[in-house]
């Protein structure tokens, strides 16, 4: 009988993040001023954000940061996440491959986004603040952020994209349940919302819309800050947690190396929690692929340039060096709606250019089939984002198949299902269809950036472009 290993323990609990800025083989180039177009320095984030975490934003230097006490106790909470292996799915497969997940559906609020969301709203409260006000598209950041507010008794406001609003009612509830207020965005409680709602009352949303209102409520309210559950540096950096511990755990499953790893990617923070600290392995010379996975109606990193965008609809956020489809794309209302972000995490972005990253973009109908069969072999429902990076599974395990040889495949299950039923039932019954971009759509959506500053492409530490 085959031995089956959950391990829950607190020694396989990282005391220290890892900031991978500390080892980039290219260094990221600077965030502009979204008005003078002029690099910017941390006081200029300052009404934004609290600086304890501007500090982390910026830091090159250290690559290793402490995990405060009162942190680490939160985490306690459900860290260590197990790590499992993926039996069933390997066996009506028929790969040769050994499948690895980390599940980080264990969480309170049912996905990673804890992780981050407990340490900012630590740093945020250590810092006098009172208030956070945040965006959220699928509904697992506001979840995630209501949750670690309730625990550190800040208030939260949450705008959340009104397509998922709409689809994902649960979550918001969610959030009501840990104290939050959560809106559908656009909406008519900030000038940005009510500007969209003029020109599109119809508007689905976007995440770039959300974040404009939730930046927008966070400079012109008293005691708040803003906090955003992905693309940032201190956010990934927060999320290292999981690839960390996934290392140790892997060792006691006696693997001494990973072929591939992968992850889905909307933003960049689940992904690069698991794939930073393998990406340290690779820069240092480790034959490792890793794969973040993206949807085709949202091709951030599979199609879209490497440019100086807004992180936000409307141009209140600074301007960053990323892959985007340009801020003004409006996704199609696809059911993984955590993937639907115009940009990249610029240090997703950079490690992109470098070669160390082979990003993918699968059709939605495609990602709901491997996570039925998914359900029908492991037995957990996933997220449909999660789906996205089972797909590289299925894919590299059947190649693995037909080239006999024994990989070890490691993911990341971002979290379940539970909460995306619709999406499940409206592919049951014949309902979703693919949405793939066309090319004209991104061409107008980049029209809007045509004539602005345009990072260096750089690759390795070289300009290349």
């Amino acid at each position: 009988m085959k031995e089956f290993k959950v391990f829950l323990r607190e020694d396989e609990i990282p005391k220290q993040w890892y900031n991978i800025q500390a080892d980039l083989p290219t260094p990221l180039q600077p965030p502009l001023h979204p008005g003078t177009r002029q690099p910017i320095g941390p006081q200029d984030l300052a009404p934004v954000f609290p600086m304890n975490l501007i500090e982390q934003e910026v830091n090159t230097k250290d690559r290793w940061i402490d995990i405060p006490q009162e942190v680490m106790e939160k985490l306690l909470i459900w860290r260590p996440t197990p790590l499992r292996r993926a039996y069933a799915l390997e066996k009506v497969l028929g790969t040769p491959a050994r499948i690895y997940y980390k599940d980080e559906g264990v969480s309170p609020p049912g996905s990673h986004k804890p992780n981050t969301a407990v340490a900012q709203a630590y740093y945020n409260k250590v810092f006098g603040i009172k208030r956070i006000a945040t965006e959220t598209g699928a509904g697992q950041w506001g979840s995630a952020l209501s949750f670690a507010c309730c625990l550190f008794g800040l208030e939260c406001k949450v705008y959340m994209v009104r397509i998922s609003y709409d689809q994902k009612p649960y979550r918001r509830l969610m959030m009501n349940t840990w104290g939050a207020n959560c809106v559908p965005s656009p909406s008519k409680d900030t000038q940005a919302g009510r500007k969209i709602l003029e020109a599109h009352p119809d508007s689905p949303g976007s995440l770039g819309i959300a974040i404009s209102e939730a930046v927008e409520d966070a400079v012109t309210s008293k005691d708040t800050r803003y906090s955003l559950g992905s693309v940032l540096n201190h956010v990934l950096m927060h999320q290292t947690i999981i690839g960390l511990e996934a290392k140790k755990q892997l060792e006691k499953f006696g693997e001494k190396k990973v072929d591939i790893v992968t992850g889905c990617a909307g933003g960049g923070s689940n992904f690069s929690g698991l794939a930073f600290p393998f990406v340290l392995d690779k820069i240092n010379g480790a034959k490792i692929t890793i794969i973040p996975a993206e949807p085709t109606s949202c091709p951030t990193m599979t199609r879209a340039p490497f440019v100086y965008d807004f992180g936000d609809n409307v141009g209140m956020a600074p301007m960053v060096p990323m892959h985007s489809l340009g801020h003004s794309f409006i996704p199609a209302p696809i059911h993984a709606g955590g993937l639907r972000y115009h940009g990249m995490a610029p240090l997703v972005s950079q490690l992109i250019n470098d070669g160390l990253l082979e990003p993918r973009a699968y059709n939605q109908l495609e990602c709901y089939a491997n996570a039925v069969l998914w359900a029908r072999t492991e037995g957990f429902i996933p997220a449909p984002e999660t789906s996205h990076a089972i797909s590289v599974v299925v894919e590299e395990a059947k190649k693995a198949k037909e080239e006999g040889k024994q990989k070890v495949i490691l993911l990341i299950w971002s979290g379940h299902g539970i909460m995306d039923l619709g999406g499940y039932e409206s592919y049951f019954s014949g309902k979703l269809i693919d949405y793939p971009l066309p090319e004209e759509e991104m061409r107008k959506s980049l029209k809007d950036i045509e004539g602005w500053p345009k990072p260096k492409i750089m690759k390795m530490g070289k300009v290349v472009g």
